[in-house]
């Protein structure tokens, strides 16, 4: 059993979520993170973030909270997210005096890094703590096996795509990751930066504007092959894409 865990703790697609304000340090971590092998979204703020943990079919494996942030504080984040929930929080902010330290972990943060930090030691410190969760799980949020849309199925475990008539459809990483970012937010608007981040991690070094678009038009060939059906994805001018039949969970 400990042995299952562990290996399940090791799936590259383990979600983790980033809160940070800063683009800069947001797209750093995000990065390092994806590049360790995780499936990472991103929030702004508390509002983003609550919106992320609501609204996504697998839930945040793993928190990792700046404490400087606009309006409400990584700490009283923290509060209100241990209140609901016993998802690991990794704090990461430039307050480094052992004061915050402590008022952090107090608080329900499971670890604390300041910034700088060494990307190797802070991976390993996601990895650990996500060991232990996972050695001793207290959410009771039941993770989904298949995600279902317009009579389609995708396996997250096999990473297996299969169309209504019941044939497995071979898709890219880059298609998988983009597929999964809209399955984790239907008929809800994501912006070309938002899927940017997520295709970071499998695309090419140009992650442009235009080369989102080229992926979601290979998804779109993919999912949509009757021209006459009605449309999976549909482009909303000037904010994004938005992923248009609902998604249940098995």
């Amino acid at each position: 059993m400990i042995q299952e865990r562990d290996q399940r703790l090791l799936d590259p697609e383990a979600h983790l979520l980033i809160v940070e304000d800063d683009g800069e340090m947001r797209a750093l971590v995000a990065r390092l993170l994806r590049e360790a092998g995780f499936r990472v979204s991103t929030a702004r703020d508390g509002r983003e973030m609550f919106e992320v943990i609501n609204d996504a079919i697998t839930p945040p494996d793993l928190v990792v909270l700046d404490v400087m942030l606009p309006g409400v504080s990584g700490f009283d984040l923290c509060r209100r997210l241990r209140a609901q929930s016993q998802v690991p929080i990794i704090m990461l902010t430039a307050r480094a005096d052992e004061t915050d330290r402590v008022v952090g972990l107090e608080i329900g943060a499971d670890d604390y890094v300041a910034k700088p930090f060494a990307p190797r030691e802070f991976v390993a410190r996601v990895r650990a703590l996500l060991r232990r969760t996972m050695m001793d799980p207290g959410d009771s949020v039941a993770k989904a096996r298949r995600l279902i849309f317009a009579g389609w199925s995708l396996d997250l475990k096999a990473r297996e795509l299969t169309s209504p008539a019941g044939v497995i459809v071979d898709l890219s990483g880059a298609e998988h990751d983009l597929l999964l970012a809209f399955l984790e937010h239907p008929q809800r608007v994501l912006s070309r930066e938002q899927l940017m981040e997520v295709a970071k991690r499998r695309m090419s070094v140009d992650t442009s504007d235009r080369a989102v678009d080229v992926q979601v038009s290979r998804l779109r060939r993919k999912i949509e092959p009757d021209e006459t059906s009605p449309a999976i994805i549909k482009t909303v001018r000037g904010s994004g894409y938005v992923f248009v039949p609902p998604v249940t969970r098995e």
